[in-house]
């Protein structure tokens, strides 16, 4: 305003120095109007605000000393001044009255009004002052001149020290449900004598009594290899830190044939009662079994936490599992009015193979079965064509929605290949259909098909191929099953094992041998994996873009979308570079990146990936990542690349 009056002030003198006498008079008359009306409204602004000052101020004395029992405090919130406070305000603060301005920053500091002048009431962060913990309310005081530009606040202080002491100790100390169970327990002890297991299970029991007392919780025995462990919750940080260091140790006791013990813990938390903690660590115990083993997983009322679970799962099945899960299958069939089979989206050589031994069994029991797929976009075109050409397959595959359209009470979905709702071919079948059967090799992910009345999950096994091909040799005379089919189901082992190379066991090369015997071509079997020159060279091209991380990791990250198959080749085929153990490529697809990932070394890439929502096994895994450009995906990658090595 200075500056406005000094213009006009000159304005004035100019017209006098030009002798232009009447306009100069005119200024200045206009000028010394409005200067003195200036003056009289900004007095009287001042006076309506001291008033307003000094009325609340009157206000607060005779009720706040007396009425409010704990520290109240007026501040003019443009500038966080302190106006005014009671007698248990300045106790705490030991602030004083002084002629100069005080800010509550400067008393409290750290503390902050922007939550009062956003319209909040009570502060987000307790405020912490000499060893004492606040919980701080307040509320914006109306101005009665809106003009005067001062917005004032008031704030309360409750001293909840004790309650929140409580409450923390309350958090710390609530009970938390852990089971351990030592994973391949009849591996440990068969053939061995009763000195020996009685060594045996007293280095165990002192492995897990060890662990557990680090965290003064209450251990018991329940069954020859399941253990009890009740604990605060105080220690499951603790726990964690360490990467539940039992998983190290117990690896360090072996039998007298060197085989290596490995636990699995499960722990709930979050739950209402004891009973609910139980029945969380049961099913984390259940998922750790089902992804191999050998790791810890935290349940609570939402999700799953993973800890472990870099080793590769060594074989735990038995034949005895699978006749029964052939003979309830078969069951299952003969009481379906109709039987649909779906693998996952952008369905491969396994999941066709694996459907195709599916829809052999539904033939040979009378029922009929559809394959579920999208003909356009998927990875097996080339055994796609081989089997419509097929008389058994002639009306055999339809689209999701014309499954949907068929569907009844009575119908029967069989997935193969994929355990996670969100990557099967069609999901509103999925949740149209009340009866499903899951057989899949891949580890269990966090979102998995939830109940189904028939669960062939074996992460050991190379492929769902093989699985399926088990169940048929326990089903169904070999002359059942076609030269196509046998091939179709061979193909899909050859592609999950990476030609036998990866991921295979003493069973993988029984199933391949079956097969073998009915007809397989070995031949044929080769063509389905060739591919033209085009398809070469983009391959080839993909490699050239990699690049070493690590020494042992190569990362192609690509800037144009590239064929699937075509990238999942190129992730093979880096593994046949000298010193490559571990490959991902990346590439964008219309709102998301994809990735693919392939390990012959210690790197466990379903590990790596689960991270990033992606999910597979030790050895071959993939990600879809929405919204996310590949720069920022490969971030991501190179972070969790880092966190799994960590030691």
């Amino acid at each position: 305003m200075a500056a406005y009056f000094i213009v006009m002030a000159l304005f004035c003198a100019a017209a006098l120095i030009l002798r232009q006498y009447y306009l100069a008079a005119g200024e200045a008359v206009v000028l010394l109007l409005l200067l003195a009306g200036y003056r009289w409204a900004n007095a009287r602004r001042h006076r309506a605000l001291n008033e307003y000052v000094q009325t609340t101020n009157e206000m607060m004395r005779k009720s706040a000393d007396s009425e409010v029992p704990f520290p109240v405090a007026l501040i003019q919130l443009n500038e966080d001044e302190l106006l005014w406070y009671n007698k248990s305000f300045a106790d705490l603060t030991n602030v004083k009255d002084t002629l100069s301005a005080q800010f509550v920053t400067d008393i409290l500091p750290g503390f902050s009004t922007e939550w009062l002048t956003s319209g909040k009431t009570t502060c987000p962060d307790e405020l912490r002052y000499r060893g004492r913990r606040f919980r701080v309310t307040g509320s914006v005081l109306p101005s009665k001149d809106m003009k005067s530009g001062v917005v004032m606040g008031m704030i309360y202080l409750q001293d909840l020290t004790e309650l929140l002491q409580v409450r923390d100790e309350y958090i710390r100390s609530r009970p938390m449900v852990c089971i351990v169970l030592v994973d391949n327990y009849d591996e440990l002890t068969n053939n061995l004598q009763e000195a020996e297991i009685s060594r045996l299970n007293a280095e165990i029991n002192k492995r897990i009594s060890d662990w557990a007392d680090q965290y003064n919780g209450l251990l018991r025995r329940l069954e020859r290899n399941r253990f009890l462990l009740l604990f605060e919750a105080k220690e499951l940080s603790a726990m964690a830190d360490t990467k539940f260091s039992l998983l190290e140790a117990m690896r360090e006791v072996t039998n007298a044939t060197g085989i290596a013990a490995t636990v699995s813990i499960g722990i709930g938390k979050d739950g209402v009662d004891f009973r609910e903690n139980h029945s969380f660590a049961a099913l984390s115990i259940e998922m750790a079994l089902s992804r191999g083993g050998d790791q810890a997983v935290i349940k609570d009322r939402y999700d799953f936490t993973f800890f472990g679970g870099r080793n590769k799962a060594t074989e735990r099945r038995t034949t005895v599992k699978s006749r029964v899960m052939a003979s309830s299958l078969a069951e299952l069939i003969t009481q379906s009015s109709r039987i649909f089979i779906m693998g996952h989206k952008m369905a491969d050589l396994d999941a066709i193979g694996a459907a195709a031994g599916i829809c052999c069994l539904c033939r040979h029991k009378g029922k009929k079965a559809n394959i579920v797929i999208d003909p356009e976009r998927n990875a097996a075109e080339s055994m796609l064509s081989i089997l419509r050409e097929m008389p058994e397959y002639a009306d055999c595959f339809i689209s999701g929605q014309d499954a949907l359209v068929d569907a009844d009470a009575k119908s029967l979905l069989v997935v193969v290949d994929t355990n996670r709702p969100d990557q099967v071919e069609c999901k509103p079948l999925l949740e149209s259909i009340r009866r499903v059967v899951v057989i899949d090799h891949h580890r269990r992910a966090a979102d998995y098909i939830e109940q189904p009345v028939l669960n062939l999950h074996e992460p050991y096994a190379s492929s769902a191929s093989e699985l399926v091909t088990e169940l048929l040799q326990y089903s169904l005379e070999a002359t059942a099953i076609t030269a196509n089919e046998a091939a179709a189901l061979l193909a899909g082992i050859v592609l999950d094992t990476k030609n036998f190379g990866v991921r295979t066991n003493s069973r993988t090369f029984e199933a391949a041998a079956f097969l073998r015997r009915i007809g397989a071509d070995t031949v044929q079997v080769k063509k389905l994996f060739q591919n033209d020159l085009p398809t070469t060279v983009a391959r080839y091209k993909i490699i050239q873009n990699a690049r070493l991380y690590r020494q042992k990791i190569a990362i192609a990250a690509l800037d144009y979308t590239a064929n699937r198959t075509t990238a999942a080749q190129a992730a093979d085929e880096l593994l046949n570079i000298s010193g490559i153990e571990t490959s991902f490529v990346l590439y964008p697809q219309d709102d998301q990146t994809i990735i693919s990932a392939r390990s012959i070394g210690e790197a466990n890439v379903q590990v790596i990936l689960e991270p990033l929502g992606g999910g597979g096994n030790a050895a071959t895994a993939g990600a879809q990542v929405k919204n996310k450009s590949v720069s920022a995906t490969l971030e991501e990658l190179i972070k969790s690349i880092d966190k799994f090595f960590e030691p």
